[in-house]
């Protein structure tokens, strides 16, 4: 899937790195870390990200039962490597019909969990009330990790973030009933860890939250 480089903050133009700038500009948000095209579903294409990622490549694994790899994207360019993932899968909600995974890993600033959770960015931090219990929990590469709900997401989706690998984890789910599937300490992988496990995944059709942002 061709496509031209974009802000991951708000999906507007970005201009090259030039003469008067040695980074990625957004008109709106200044030096960004562009969001590369969405690659679909297949091995190959985890295969590119997990060439260029410079932070953790979150995936259910093995994946839930009836649930498919549907499809990545990362902010980065070839100089800096990816500073964000974003990895979809798609499969039965646990109570009916079709739910969608998002699962955002990011360093600070960045901004991509924030445009597909539909919320203010660029980092969860201010969204989230750490001081109190966590409303989920995942097993990220082996260690417990609390995910707290993030109250203002719009209604048709669930949000969670938190922290993983002192990075952050953002994971949304389509719809927004489809939350339940968080509690059930999902065990999440570091797809970069893998190995040859990774031509295993099964994949399914591109997702079109993948395509989508802010509201979408």
């Amino acid at each position: 899937m061709r496509g031209e480089p974009t802000c991951p903050k708000c999906g507007g133009r970005v201009r090259a790195p030039g003469l008067f700038a040695d980074s990625w500009q957004c008109a709106v948000h200044g030096p960004v870390h562009p969001l590369q095209p969405v690659l679909p579903p297949s091995v190959e294409a985890l295969g590119v990200v997990l060439h260029r990622a410079q932070v953790p490549v979150w995936m259910p694994w093995p994946l839930p039962i009836g649930w498919l790899f549907t499809g990545i994207a990362y902010a980065g360019d070839d100089r800096a490597g990816g500073r964000a993932t974003a990895v979809a899968c798609s499969g039965p909600g646990p109570l009916g019909g079709p739910g969608e995974l998002l699962l955002v890993a990011e360093e600070l600033g960045v901004g991509l969990g924030a445009r597909y959770a539909g919320v203010p960015g660029p980092d969860p931090g201010p969204l989230i009330d750490v001081a109190r219990p966590p409303h989920a929990k995942v097993l990220a590469a082996g260690r417990p990790t609390p995910l707290w709900l993030v109250e203002d997401a719009p209604r048709d989706r669930a949000v969670f973030a938190g922290e993983a690998r002192g990075l952050w984890l953002w994971a949304i789910v389509w719809p927004e009933r489809s939350g339940m599937l968080m509690y059930d300490e999902l065990v999440l992988t570091d797809l970069r860890e893998a190995g040859a496990e990774v031509e295993l995944v099964p994949c399914g059709a591109l997702s079109p939250q993948l395509l989508g942002g802010p509201g979408s």
